[in-house]
């Protein structure tokens, strides 16, 4: 049975409920898909990032993941696209599994079914990227234009699509709102294990969190800009990111630092991959970061 004061700083009696009853030893099954989706998500971004960073080091731009993927050739690129294709499958495979089998012990209060269901709509998400390098690799046939973008014309087109797409855009800063008050609370300490690395440099992941937070923030606005302006044309995924920031004073700079804090946030998921707690599976011996500086 796991320790739930040796997990969260602050345990409520669902949370005490549901995990007194669990043995871990029957969901440790789920510890490699775990570690396998949030590995995928980490490889996205620091291919991404490295790819932008090199292209920026040769006098170019910034690219987005479709660009990013889309780029990589040859036998190690086949092999690179298929890791990042299984990771992502595997992260959205993982965030099903954590909702229906509720191993984070959410519970079915109103509270558990919100982030339960959050959990879903980031599983579709990453999906999306496996999707997004099986494209890359010719395995289906990629259409012209930002798939996003795509996306959000056929949505517009339709009646109230206007006000749809703006509700996304409001949900996606919200998101953004969310992983920067992460950042600042550093409310992930209570689902990392408890080590040299994880209690010694936290700030890089920290920085990691930060830099997500300010993209899927820049990334909402540019969606709800677009309901607002009927111009899908506008919105995007991380490439839009990039050129929006570019267009800023000292646009330049400010794009090698986001692309710095995203490397964080690769690292971020590979620590997860490494050291995350599933509460369910969790033994005795297990103890978070928040609960050791506690």
């Amino acid at each position: 049975m796991p320790s739930v004061d040796a997990l969260f700083t602050k345990a409520d009696s669902t949370r005490r409920k549901i995990l007194s009853s669990v043995d871990p030893s029957d969901f440790a099954w789920a510890i490699p898909i775990m570690r396998a989706g949030y590995a995928g998500r980490g490889l996205v971004y620091l291919i991404v990032v490295t790819v932008s960073l090199w292209s920026i080091w040769q006098g170019g731009q910034a690219q987005g993941t479709q660009s990013a993927m889309a780029s990589l050739d040859g036998a190690w690129g086949t092999i690179v696209l298929l890791l990042v294709a299984a990771g992502m499958f595997s992260y959205a495979v993982w965030r099903l599994v954590d909702c229906i089998w509720d191993l984070e012990a959410y519970g079915t209060s109103a509270k558990g079914i919100i982030a339960r269901s959050g959990m879903i709509v980031t599983g579709l998400a990453h999906a999306g990227i496996g999707v997004l390098a099986l494209t890359a690799l010719g395995l289906r046939s990629s259409s012209s234009g930002s798939g996003t973008t795509s996306m959000l014309s056929q949505i517009m087109q339709q009646p109230g699509g206007n006000w749809l797409v703006g509700i996304a855009g409001a949900l996606t800063v919200a998101a953004g709102i969310y992983y920067l008050y992460k950042a600042a609370a550093q409310t992930y300490r209570e689902h990392l294990q408890a080590n040299h690395f994880t209690l010694n440099w936290n700030w890089m992941l920290r920085a990691g969190v930060a830099a997500q937070g300010i993209v899927v923030t820049i990334i909402g606005g540019l969606i709800f800009f677009t309901a607002l302006q009927a111009d899908p044309s506008q919105a995007g995924g991380l490439g839009s990111v990039f050129d929006w920031v570019r267009e800023q004073p000292f646009g330049q700079i400010l794009v090698v630092v986001l692309c710095i804090g995203l490397l964080g946030f690769a690292l971020f998921g590979f620590v997860n991959a490494a050291y995350r707690i599933i509460p369910k599976a969790a033994d005795d011996n297990t103890r978070s970061v928040a609960v050791s500086l506690k």
